[in-house]
Formats: structure tokens, C-alpha cells, sequence
């Protein structure tokens, strides 16, 4: 088992005003050579938007996309006919198939939108657009780790095309939480979103990132203050 941390001070980024991205793999026109995406997790971006700006409609292809608001707020369109707003702590899944166009704004005029945009491969090219969101506060608690998108939708997740889990781990200070190995999915990537943890001989703090190759041991995660962590278990590749 290898343990190998992404420390958010050493990410990627880009500055364009109305935007402040940092990338924890190449991305766009930043490129780190050890650090091209994790197994099928390809990218982990951390965008601030500021206020009335954002991406204009522009395509994609054959990606799991989730888009995950921190603070503020996102406005999504698309060319599916979908429109909302994505508030904090909620989350947006597109899998984009054969094709689909979207725009992202924030619509606020005072207020940055700060969020996380994630992409995984699929498992298998084309299909038909997909869209979901999931309103956290309503289905995960205090304390733990919820399931929330799966290849095959087990526990109460969401469907995904691709087979990984996609968690979410949440606790306040001195709580833990614990990593057990499986087969099907024996690699991990852990990305703090806020708070700090500590496991084994590494402290990571917001916007810090794990990648753990070949889980073979349980991994036990102690929050150093209140802390909300995405997990992704990744199948052999």
C-alpha cells in the first residue's frame, strides 16, 4: 500500500480575474507530469467565481462530471433543458455521454461562488446526457460517511457510468472514520473540503488531497477540528 499526499499549496493554478482556479492534476494549460489525474478520477478543480461571472456554454464528452458548491452559488444550464441554481453543500452530477453543452455562472452580484468541479472517466464511450443533483443536507449526516453516486446505485446511491463510489465523510473534532480495503475498488483518493484530518504519518488540511494505491489495510482518518472529505474508492486499472 502506497500513501502519497497533494498538498494544496503545491496544486496548479490560474488566475483570469473573474476566476481563481487551483488544479490538484494537469489541467487546461497547466501540466505536471506526476500528477496526471488518479486512476480514472482525471480532474479536481477548486474554482473561486467571482460575482456575475462564470463559464459561457461550452461542450463536453465522455465525463462524469460533479460539481460541488462550497459558498455562494452556481446557476447550470444546458443543452438537456435543464436550469437551477446549486447551493452550498449541494451537488450536481452531469455525465455527459455522447455530448451535451452547459454554461455556469454565478449570480450573484456581491457574493463569490467558491466550488470544486470533479471529473472521472466513464467506463465505456456515448450514451445519452445524464443529470442529477443531490441536496446533501437531506440525505447525509452529522457524523460519518454516506454513499452517494456507485456504479450500480447500491445503498441508495446515484447511478454513475463508471464503477467507483463517490463518498462523502463528515465529523466534528476527534471524530474518525475508517477506510476498509475492497477488492473491487483498491484504490482511493481522499480531497479534505474543509477542517483537517490526520492518518497515519500525514496532516492534511483544507484542500489537501491523498492518493492511496493498492488499500490492503484498514486506513482510520481523525478529524483535527470539523472537517467535510470526498472519498472516491477506484477500481483496479
Amino acid at each position: 500500500m502506497n500513501l502519497k499526499p497533494r498538498y494544496a499549496s503545491e496544486r496548479g493554478k490560474a488566475e483570469h480575474g473573474w476566476l481563481h482556479a487551483r488544479f490538484t492534476f494537469s489541467f487546461a494549460d497547466y501540466y505536471d507530469p506526476d500528477w496526471c489525474g488518479f486512476h480514472s478520477l482525471v480532474v479536481m478543480n477548486n474554482d473561486i467565481i467571482e460575482p456575475g461571472s462564470g463559464f459561457p456554454t461550452h461542450p463536453h464528452q465522455n465525463a462524469e462530471i460533479f460539481t460541488y458548491v462550497i459558498s455562494g452559488e452556481l446557476e447550470h444550464q444546458d443543452s438537456m433543458g435543464n436550469g437551477s441554481i446549486i447551493r452550498p453543500g449541494n451537488l450536481q452530477y452531469m455525465s455527459a455521454g455522447s455530448g451535451v453543452t452547459h454554461s455556469e455562472f454565478n449570480p450573484s452580484k456581491e457574493q463569490a461562488t467558491d466550488l470544486y468541479q470533479i471529473w472521472m472517466l466513464p467506463k465505456n464511450s456515448g450514451g445519452k446526457p445524464i443529470y442529477s443533483e443531490k441536496i446533501l443536507s437531506e440525505s447525509t449526516p452529522e457524523n460519518g460517511m454516506t454513499l452517494l453516486f456507485s456504479g450500480n446505485g447500491e445503498n441508495g446511491s446515484s447511478s454513475i457510468r463508471q464503477d467507483a463510489q463517490f463518498w462523502i465523510g463528515q465529523g466534528k473534532k476527534d471524530d474518525s472514520l475508517t477506510i476498509t480495503p475492497d477488492s473491487s475498488y483498491p484504490h482511493a483518493w481522499i480531497q479534505v473540503v474543509s477542517g483537517a484530518i490526520e492518518t497515519r504519518s500525514e496532516r492534511l488540511k483544507r484542500g489537501d488531497g491523498l492518493a492511496i494505491e493498492n488499500l490492503d489495510q484498514p486506513i482510520l482518518l481523525t478529524l483535527k477540528k470539523p472537517s467535510t472529505l470526498f472519498i472516491f474508492r477506484l477500481p483496479p486499472t
